[in-house]
């Protein structure tokens, strides 16, 4: 991985962990799925905006149906997860949550796409766990169904994450590739077409009893336009570049990010052993991402 690589990887990551800061300000007051709805709208928005100022032609090369798929797994269910686990846990709690995702691109990689599961990855997924349950330990949360459903909800979207960064890498990157700035577009697209029947029926029956004031609008435009339409841009194209196991761990990267935006501006408290567990996951995104010295061939004697 060369030096821009890891500098992506960290602006990704604090971008991704501001989202778990946003959702925990809309997602009580307009409820998950409205909050999942208008972040995927949003991001489909901001990404038409950035393809029109950039004058990208919109041709997605008969990958279309595969990305809409891919948006469906990769946003819609995740978003909506985490809006109904914001709703249940503290921002912090959800950050943390989320860097299991690389234990599940590196599971589900083995069982299912064939990957390689070296000892330094296993190493890579006990260590990044350890932190997590360091950070985890220290929070204000007492363990309760209230948090086992919340921390459930954040597996779920997980799961999808690891399974999508596969495969996109099969549908996307192993076929020729595409501009990750359509990718990114398309998924949202896919992500809106997938929640929107959700959305229709939800407000029909039952809407919200307010739609909130201008701080969680604004919340709900950063989450869309910045975590989302931006985000993705960076994501995809990581993807392509560094492959979907190494693009998974920017997860590793989030928690820190996560608790120190709850910290910041809800207010959530902060114990010195976060820093511990984000050390910790600090060094699981080393293992996981550096690579394993290959086992060198002995050399044939010399007559």
């Amino acid at each position: 991985m060369k030096l821009s690589d890891y500098v992506r990887l960290l602006a990704l990551a604090a971008i991704w962990g501001a989202s778990f800061l946003f959702m925990r300000i809309s997602a009580p007051v307009l409820g998950a799925l409205p909050t999942a709805f208008f972040r995927v709208l949003f991001g489909a928005i901001g990404l038409a905006i950035i393809l029109a100022m950039l004058k990208t032609k919109v041709d997605f090369k008969g990958k279309l149906q595969q990305i809409i798929v891919l948006g469906v797994i990769n946003s819609g269910i995740p978003f909506l997860m985490y809006s109904m686990a914001a709703l249940l846990l503290p921002a912090g709690y959800s950050a943390i949550f989320n860097a299991t995702t690389p234990m599940m691109g590196v599971l589900i990689g083995w069982m299912c796409f064939s990957d390689s599961l070296t000892l330094k990855k296993g190493v890579g997924v006990l260590i990044g766990l350890i932190g997590i349950t360091l950070l985890t330990s220290t929070g204000p949360v007492t363990l309760s169904m209230t948090v086992v459903m919340g921390a459930l909800a954040c597996l779920v979207a997980t799961s999808c994450y690891g399974a999508a960064g596969f495969l996109t890498k099969r549908w996307v990157a192993d076929k020729g590739g595409l501009d990750a700035k359509l990718v990114a577009f398309g998924s949202q697209i896919g992500a809106t077409l997938f929640l929107v029947p959700f959305f229709g029926i939800s407000t029909a029956i039952n809407p919200p009893a307010t739609w909130g004031n201008s701080e969680v609008w604004i919340a709900l435009s950063a989450l869309g336009f910045i975590c989302t339409a931006c985000a993705y841009i960076l994501y995809f194209r990581l993807i392509a570049d560094i492959g979907p196991v190494r693009s998974l761990t920017v997860t590793f990267l989030i928690p820190p990010f996560g608790v120190l935006w709850g910290v910041m501006f809800l207010g959530e408290r902060l114990s010195v052993a976060h820093l511990y567990g984000g050390g910790l996951i600090c060094l699981a995104v080393w293992f996981v991402l550096s690579k394993s010295t290959p086992k060198q061939e002995p050399s044939p004697a010399s007559d």
